[in-house]
């Protein structure tokens, strides 16, 4: 029963992580899943309320860092608000067009298309705000990334 816990475990944190490129893979829930997992196989006992605690603000922080870096990346390169809704739509619907690629073009093409559309900006200045919603993208990557290795780490050390 152990080895099927830790496996369980593990998967929840490995789909955590693919979720860092797969926005719709929900990644914090699977942190906690993971954690859960453990309660339910051993005890939460060991998980006491100040692991918790800790846990759930960096749960919040996740999804501000999520938000933010997107929104730090469009507003920086000169996008508006329709360059970041249209890169979060790209960013959803673009792995799912392009396989892969599409994690990086969605956003890219969202934000531009966005701009064009909506704003009516010139070419060059839409093409700014697609490499802003990018560069967003892949900040909020690696800093959501370092949370949830923090995360994960924490709980190895409170078991």
């Amino acid at each position: 029963m152990e080895v099927i816990a830790w496996i369980l475990i593990i998967a929840s944190f490995v789909i955590a992580f693919i979720g860092l490129v797969y926005p719709i893979i929900p990644s914090v829930l699977f942190i906690l899943l993971g954690f859960i997992i453990y309660g339910l196989f051993y005890s939460f006992a060991d998980l006491g309320w100040l692991f918790w605690v800790i846990q759930i603000l960096f749960v919040v922080l996740l999804f501000a860092a999520d938000s933010v870096s997107n929104l730090i990346g469009v507003k920086k390169f000169g996008g508006t608000k329709a360059g970041m809704w249209g890169s979060t739509i790209g960013l959803i619907i673009g792995p799912f067009v392009i396989p892969v690629v599409g994690i990086l073009v969605g956003p890219f093409l969202g934000a531009v298309i966005g701009e064009l559309l909506v704003t009516k900006t010139d070419f060059r200045q839409a093409v700014q705000s697609g490499l802003g919603s990018l560069v967003g993208f892949l900040t909020s990557i690696v800093t959501k990334g370092i949370i949830q290795a923090i995360m994960i780490i924490i709980f190895i050390i409170a078991i």
